[in-house]
């Protein structure tokens, strides 16, 4: 298996375990978070994360397109600025809206790995991180990340008390 058979397949299973886990919230729990400590992105707010998560950032990646106005640059940007604390992300207007722009971000990191095929070896710094780590390893960093954040949101869940397990953190449930 190649660099990019291997990331393709862990981006259809990535996203499918997303969306699976996504349409088991209602859009009446678009506003909860726990209710403890601080810095807590609303469900609302982490669907619509999710829906970046990984194809954006890799088209960043292959591309140096990272969705930036023209007179950024990221590598001044603010840790704030790079990262905004969780009250002033957006959030989902509704769960159908997070699920098809989660469809739309999987069809953008398939278009990249596939654009960038022969180039998955190249050293790639980012914008947080100016190491030369392979183009691959970042795409695939970008695919742990929607995972990170898909285990965010099957925590959300339980402490919502949903009724799921581990079969629906696979996208089995």
């Amino acid at each position: 298996m190649n660099w990019t058979e291997m990331l393709k397949a862990e981006t259809e299973d990535a996203y499918r375990c997303a969306d699976a886990l996504m349409a088991t919230v209602e859009d009446g729990d678009l506003d909860w978070k726990p209710a403890t400590g601080d810095n807590w992105m609303t469900t609302g707010q982490l669907l619509r994360h999710m829906v970046s998560a990984c194809g954006a950032a890799s088209k960043g990646f292959v591309t140096g397109d990272w969705g930036l106005p023209p007179d950024a640059d990221p590598t001044e940007m603010s840790t704030e600025e790079m990262l905004p604390p969780a009250e002033k992300m957006l959030a989902a207007e509704s769960v159908a809206a997070a699920r098809e722009g989660l469809a739309a971000d999987k069809q953008v990191a398939l278009e990249m790995i596939e654009a960038a095929a022969e180039r998955m070896d190249e050293p790639t710094p980012a914008p947080w991180d100016p190491r030369p780590i392979s183009l691959g390893l970042r795409i695939l960093g970008m695919i742990n990340h929607l995972n990170n954040h898909k285990a965010q949101l099957f925590y959300y869940l339980k402490l919502q008390g949903r009724p799921v397990n581990t079969m629906h953190f696979y996208g089995m449930g």
